[in-house]
């Protein structure tokens, strides 16, 4: 744990702010999870590494926490329109499968995500289908105030709640809503939180409520799973910024209704007192986007050879505020880097010390604790961990100590973690690791004898097969699939 206070940046008021828990010594966290209709990409997957790095920060600090990932499985439109095709329900046709296995499918698929990032296990996965009997006794009870009833739906009516887009930061009647028309709405910024199946029509997922058959809007299950299970006001709501212009604005309005409360000029009238969010990541490829056929999922960086890790250093490297540009290039200076911070663990052979108090890691202590506490400054927070690794002649236990101390709060799994296990065959390899070894102590016995001709044809026959030779590579991993 470390005495200097917790700064974090809370979107609604754009400023940094000292964390000071609701509850003494707790910490009540809510994120945001996948809609889980297809495979996540690596966009969506870096804001589940900075809510880990949150969490994983906030139990550093010593604060006993409880962390919230929602599943959404229900009711979420293929854009933020309030009319139009649920996602689930759209993938479900395509694929000629039930919704159900649909949903169990894609949440296995970023379960495992979750794990080969070494993101930590929530406290609770939040599954929204389990909780529609809560949904409709929560619109019921701010129906009458704040919502009316269209042919398509029950609407909220924005207007009936202080300051709402202040997340958003909206400057215009209908804020950045990218809400599309319904006719009979009242205001353009109105947004459903039931939404009734058309006349004629079957969802494979619907219910009956006071409204009609259907199923309830998007907005509407992170309002009912953060109060159900953290209960309002909790410490801290995290989500992608893409959340920040329209999700999360909806979710505050429905959070005000339910508490009866008033303006935002008090955070925790917007049900959390912090409200935190990632920047993109960006690929100017074009690939980003599930719409665009083949994108980036963390199997792809896998598949060509990257270790998920790698992917997590890169998040890491920088500031969760700032956007992210991914590049292969990126990604292979991420990955070296990994590895010579796994080659310096693996030489502290010695076990754990049971404190770190020596003077020599005193300044790359404090400098670590000062960049996770300066808003989870993670670029700063690798630094002094490589500090801390250059220090000389220190026992090896207490330099051990001081690195799972700080590998603890960045999740980079060091300590499990070989150099083998970041030497990943790419998918398409036309060569196992046990030829190349064996091709590669045959060169080496060649250039001892000086047969460089021999040495030469070796090192041009495994690079037609896509190895590459890295003589005098000063990490020493001599080879590498390209």
């Amino acid at each position: 744990m470390s005495d200097t206070p917790l700064k974090l940046f809370n979107s609604l008021t754009r400023s940094l702010e000292t964390f000071e828990p609701v509850h003494p010594g707790e910490a009540r966290v809510y994120t945001c999870g996948p809609t889980v209709y297809n495979y996540p990409h690596i966009g969506n997957m870096r804001a589940y590494v900075f809510a880990d790095i949150l969490g994983r920060t906030l139990s550093w600090k010593g604060y006993k926490l409880t962390h919230i990932i929602n599943i959404t499985d229900v009711g979420h439109l293929t854009d933020d329109a309030d009319a139009g095709e649920d996602k689930m329900e759209k993938m479900a046709a395509q694929k000629a499968q039930s919704i159900w296995d649909i949903a169990r499918h894609y949440t296995e698929a970023y379960w495992a995500d979750v794990k080969a990032l070494n993101i930590r296990e929530p406290a609770k996965w939040s599954v929204a289908t389990d909780y529609i009997d809560e949904m409709i006794e929560f619109a019921k009870s701010i129906a009458d105030k704040h919502c009316y009833e269209l042919e398509s739906g029950l609407y909220f009516d924005v207007s009936t709640v202080e300051d709402y887009g202040r997340l958003a930061r909206a400057q215009t009647d209908e804020g950045e809503s990218r809400i599309g028309d319904v006719e009979g709405k009242r205001n353009a910024a109105d947004f459903a939180i039931w939404r009734k199946t058309p006349a004629g029509e079957k969802r494979q997922m619907e219910w009956d409520s006071p409204w009609g058959k259907g199923a309830p809007g998007w907005h509407l299950e992170c309002s009912v799973m953060g109060e159900k299970l953290l209960g309002f006001p909790f410490d801290i709501h995290t989500g992608g910024i893409d959340h920040r212009e329209i999700h999360h604005p909806n979710e505050i309005a429905q959070n005000q209704a339910f508490c009866g409360c008033g303006g935002l000029d008090v955070a925790t009238h917007s049900g959390a007192k912090i409200w935190m969010h990632n920047n993109f990541l960006v690929e100017r490829s074009g690939k980003m986007s599930k719409s665009a056929g083949e994108f980036l999922r963390l199997q792809l960086l896998i598949d060509k050879g990257y270790h998920p890790l790698a992917y997590r250093m890169m998040c890491l490297q920088a500031h969760y505020r700032s956007e992210l540009e991914f590049s292969w290039d990126g990604l292979e200076a991420a990955l070296t880097r990994l590895k010579r911070i796994v080659m310096a663990v693996e030489r502290l052979h010695a076990p754990a010390a049971p404190k770190t108090d020596h003077p020599k890691f005193a300044p790359a202590l404090e400098k670590f604790a000062d960049a996770m506490a300066d808003d989870l400054n993670t670029p700063i927070a690798l630094t002094a961990l490589e500090d801390a690794l250059a220090v000389k002649k220190v026992d090896a236990g207490i330099k051990r100590a001081a690195i799972e101390r700080m590998d603890s709060v960045l999740g980079l799994d060091l300590f499990g973690l070989s150099r083998k296990d970041l030497r990943i065959r790419p998918k398409n390899a036309q060569i196992t690791e046990e030829e190349i070894e064996a091709e590669l102590l045959r060169r080496k016995e060649a250039r001892m004898a000086k047969d460089f001709a021999t040495s030469d044809a070796i090192r041009d026959e495994l690079s037609a097969k896509g190895v590459e030779v890295m003589d005098g590579d000063p990490l020493g991993w001599e080879w590498k699939l390209g």
